[in-house]
């Protein structure tokens, strides 16, 4: 590989399948070389055993990543009835145990139990930190440390397939469910141990996997046939209503003055827009009906200011 390759300022999203055994870090190295991009990152990581979506944002986007990591995902899993691993997937130590017969009417009844409100505490085997810590190093020492349990919701939980004791389902969770502890709970719940085997993830918030490229995909186009496959950034926040504004408004906002609406709106986060539909960042409206900035990508100061009104208004 040519590392002295000249660095290209990209700014965008581009949905990755990520492949199996590869860690989200060596995804995004991989994605990085290949578009020769200065600035690069993932949101929402992978485990190596985990496939699936995986979202990689360039350059302006990566100020904007946070807020897809809010949002919804929902993955394929597989869990294997009958085994406990040592650290809750194919990865660990493993025991056979004892298997239960379990009629379909009962794993239906047991897995809607799940959906809605509940605690969860997070595995041993996580990235989560104690004093600096990430668990998993303090796991694999021996050490077990007290977790505090943290509230999750399952807004859908289905059953894809049952057979030869593997439970393949499809599970829509909210940001910090663990769905190896979702894996060991379920087996648990219906009386005995299990592991989860195989993850993919289809979905984050409107994000579909059906849009991912391969790693492979990408590196066999062309340089303008991949910069087609990268999103706007706008896409990455695009839960929240729009608003339009004049240039003289888009003024305003780039020197952080908040604009004073003529008509009223609710207050919550908006994606701000110029007249020519360009994205320029995000602003919130406040209780007295004034925008102010929350985010604006740097390339603001490019857009021409020529309209002499004052006004904002929903698009």
């Amino acid at each position: 590989m040519n590392e002295n390759r000249k660095k290209l300022e990209i700014s965008g999203l581009l949905l990755i399948d990520k492949p199996l055994g590869f860690s989200s870090n060596q995804a995004l190295s991989k994605i990085k070389w290949i578009f020769s991009a200065k600035k690069a990152g993932h949101t929402g990581t992978l485990d190596p055993l985990a496939t699936g979506l995986l979202p990689i944002c360039f350059g302006e986007a990566t100020k904007f990543s946070s807020h897809l990591l809010n949002s919804e995902k929902t993955y394929e899993a597989s869990i294997k009835l009958g085994w406990k691993s040592s650290t809750g997937d194919a990865e660990g130590k493993l025991t056979e145990s004892k298997i239960i017969s379990l009629s379909l009417e009962k794993l239906q009844k047991e897995l809607k139990s799940f959906i809605g409100l509940s605690k969860q505490t997070p595995p041993m085997f996580s990235a989560l930190k104690y004093n600096g810590q990430p668990l998993y190093k303090l796991a694999r020492e021996g050490v077990k440390i007290e977790r505090q349990e943290r509230e999750i919701d399952i807004s859908k939980l289905i059953l894809l397939n049952y057979s030869k004791n593997i439970i393949k389902i499809e599970v829509t969770c909210s940001k910090g469910t663990y769905i190896r502890t979702l894996a060991e709970d379920i087996a648990n719940k219906l009386g005995m141990d299990g592991y989860l085997t195989e993850l993919r993830r289809t979905k984050i918030g409107k994000l579909n996997i059906n849009e991912a490229f391969s790693i492979e995909n990408i590196s066999t186009l062309s340089s303008d046939k991949r910069k087609s496959c990268i999103k706007p950034t706008e896409v990455l926040v695009d839960r929240y209503p729009k608003l339009s504004l004049l240039d003289s408004e888009v003024d305003f906002i780039k020197n952080g003055q908040p604009i004073k609406l003529k008509k009223k709106l609710n207050t919550e986060i908006y994606t701000l827009f110029t007249k020519s539909k360009v994205f320029i960042g995000l602003g919130e409206i406040d209780s007295n009906n004034l925008l102010k900035v929350v985010r604006l990508i740097s390339t603001l100061s490019l857009i021409h200011i020529s309209e002499p009104t004052r006004q904002a208004e929903i698009s």
